[in-house]
């Protein structure tokens, strides 16, 4: 979810009666997501990417839900409606830009701890000359090896496609050739502003918007090729943004990619938001038609967890 800012939005106070289908939720789930946000919230965590920082309503809160034993749907249901006063956010009349949902998933990619012939394409750990107050070299410039000497390969992935969607998704499963795993996860950027290059070519006409998706993407860089001055390559290096990654420290399917408060994200339980305007742990009700089950839409009524 996303705006320019805080004063182009209206808030209309509800009830919870008011939130369609709130009643056929899980929301011992939902509680038990929101309760590792209040734990990190709690315990004054840092996280990975700052964000607004939790009001003292909110702290509040996050320490009583720890104080709590909920084990039943219908508890968790008690708690939100005790501490919690639903409101409808929409856009004021004339605002810059509207709220919108997109979706997120974790690449699984095959890569080597060594560099070979298969395996030609580094991913980059965090460099130890990165300071968010000094400009930093943008993405043609770090690929043309201007950090070399000061930031680590921790991988080698097939090509710079796959490293380029892995910056794009913030995390990764890496798949090695003894069949295990390691996690990709988020370890600083660059600082320069992200640019969606399916945009580009959709907006260029390369693609149409119907047609567009990610393995046309792929398809659509690597055809037009990935060494110096490929029209591939120049693509790619319209988005000047660039992610440095570490390894995790566990890479359990069942434990999601790192999000924002350095916290394990939860499959449809877990959203991003614009953190210049939304503290971490903040509960949203989000009522769509989404094509969440498949390829068309149907009904999304959850609470998610910020």
């Amino acid at each position: 979810m996303g705006t320019q800012d805080r004063r182009e939005l209206r808030f209309s106070c509800l009830s919870f009666a008011d939130l369609e289908d709130f009643g056929q939720d899980d929301h011992l789930e939902a509680f038990q997501v929101f309760a590792r946000s209040c734990a990190s919230i709690d315990a004054k965590q840092s996280p990975l990417r700052k964000g607004a920082p939790a009001t003292a309503a909110l702290r509040a809160v996050a320490h009583e839900a720890l104080r709590q034993e909920v084990h039943e749907p219908a508890q968790a249901r008690r708690f939100f409606e005790r501490h919690f006063q639903p409101c409808r956010v929409s856009a004021c009349a004339g605002a810059r830009t509207a709220g919108f949902l997109t979706g997120y998933y974790e690449p699984i990619v095959d890569g080597s701890l060594a560099r070979s012939r298969d395996f030609p394409a580094p991913v980059f750990g965090r460099p130890n000359n990165l300071n968010a107050l000094a400009p930093y070299p943008d993405r043609a410039a770090i690929e043309s090896g201007a950090i070399e000497r000061h930031a680590p390969v921790i991988v080698w992935l097939r090509d710079r496609v796959e490293v380029f969607l892995a910056q794009v998704q913030g995390s990764a499963r890496v798949r090695l050739a003894d069949g295990s795993y390691r996690r990709l996860r988020y370890a600083g950027r660059n600082g320069h502003p992200y640019t969606s290059i399916g945009r580009i070519l959709i907006e260029s006409g390369e693609i149409p918007e119907a047609d567009m998706s990610l393995a046309a993407l792929k398809q659509w860089i690597r055809a037009h090729g990935q060494n110096p001055g490929d029209a591939g390559t120049l693509l790619m290096h319209r988005n000047k943004s660039y992610v440095f990654f570490s390894f995790g420290e566990e890479c359990e399917p069942a434990c999601g990619p790192i999000g924002g408060q350095g916290i394990s994200l939860t499959a449809l339980r877990s959203i991003a938001v614009d953190r210049a305007i939304w503290s971490y742990g903040l509960p949203f009700w989000i009522a769509a038609d989404l094509p969440w089950r498949g390829s068309t839409s149907s009904p999304f009524r959850r609470l998610m967890i910020a």
